[in-house]
């Protein structure tokens, strides 16, 4: 346990249905349990009491939001997480080593053209449920050489059985061996304003694998938020529905806050294509994206309709290899994800 972490704990939930869940945006969600054996899932209080998050709401003025950095924070040194302040210029030139693997640039540049996308990161104009369920994530740094700055993400509000679950990157609550601190999300941030107000953490939970080793196969996580003015989250900005245990390869929307260039994190951008599966390090998906830091934890939705602006969250913005800024990957959604989010829609406000 880190010395900064007031509770580090592991809480065992049931394995779910491998046939996934599936929450229409406009219905509660009812995950569905099976029998199989429990996972655990790392639980940490964040703000779990009211001076504490009148503490938290109070410390994220307008400038303080305005001078968050995308976490800066390399992968295992051939990519870096989504949240990155900067990446390279994509696959212009020079062959790239990943491991054992040299990939060179014409390969790159052929899979990225078979995974084809409409957009590779344009700002969101349709209006719909996604402007008001995505939002961005802001915290302080505990661990590690940045430890105390202040940082940013992007995060989701889902259909949950307490109302209250935002789902994001692992990296997006924890990095270093420690959770963040100040933690809180803004749904529906447009250019500074904050018209659906600011939700601090009371829970902030994760997977084993994320907890222990900080595995990029499952940068997934979870928060759950106090109510504001007597009204839980989802009653305030609706919740999209979720999707595990999925097949791969399909269409995908991806959605984020960007705040490292050329965006400044002040409005909601999207990219869209086919999802394909990663061939060089991870299990993860990826798609063509050119989002920057700050969009890790962004929704990545199945099922999506452009007129209504509602899904199925199916994976999260996670990171980008370094030589190929024109790809961006997500943890594929299995039995974890779900534990985690059944985990979190299960945690009481009282």
């Amino acid at each position: 346990m880190h010395p900064t972490a007031r509770r580090l704990a592991t809480l065992a939930v049931p394995t779910l249905a491998a046939a996934g869940v599936m929450l229409p945006a406009a219905q509660g969600a009812t995950a569905a349990a099976a029998s199989a054996g429990p996972r655990p899932v790392a639980v940490h209080d964040a703000a779990d009491t009211k001076a504490e998050q009148r503490s938290v709401k109070q410390f994220w003025t307008e400038a303080k939001m305005e001078a968050a950095k995308p976490l800066d924070a390399p992968g295992d040194g051939s990519r870096r997480f989504a949240s990155a302040a900067t990446l390279l210029d994509g696959p212009d030139a020079t062959p790239a080593t990943v491991g054992p693997t040299t990939v060179k640039a014409d390969a790159v540049a052929g899979s990225a053209a078979a995974a084809s996308s409409r957009s590779p990161g344009a700002a969101w104009t349709a209006g719909g449920a996604v402007t008001k369920t995505t939002g961005r994530v802001f915290f302080t740094i505990a661990a590690g050489s940045d430890a105390g700055r202040n940082a940013s993400c992007s995060g989701t509000a889902v259909t949950s059985a307490n109302k209250s679950v935002v789902i994001t990157a692992g990296h997006c609550v924890k990095i270093g061996g420690a959770f963040h601190t100040n933690w809180v999300f803004v749904p529906g941030y447009d250019r500074g304003d904050r018209p659906n107000g600011t939700w601090p953490a009371t829970n902030l939970l994760t997977t084993p694998q994320w907890n222990s080793g900080e595995d990029m196969n499952y940068d997934v996580a979870a928060a759950v938020v106090a109510p504001q003015n007597g009204q839980s989250l989802t009653d305030v900005v609706g919740g999209q529905g979720v999707a595990f245990n999925q097949p791969r390869g399909r269409q995908m929307y991806a959605f984020g806050y960007p705040a490292a260039s050329p965006y400044d994190g002040s409005k909601l951008v999207y990219c869209s294509g086919r999802a394909f599966d990663d061939f060089l390090s991870s299990e993860d998906q990826g798609l063509n994206c050119n989002m920057t830091g700050g969009s890790s934890g962004g929704p990545w939705f199945t099922s999506f309709n452009e007129s209504t602006g509602a899904g199925l969250l199916n994976s999260v913005n996670s990171f980008k290899y370094n030589f190929a800024n024109f790809w961006m990957f997500g943890p594929y959604f299995g039995p974890e994800a779900q534990a985690v989010y059944d985990a979190a829609q299960k945690t009481s406000l009282t």
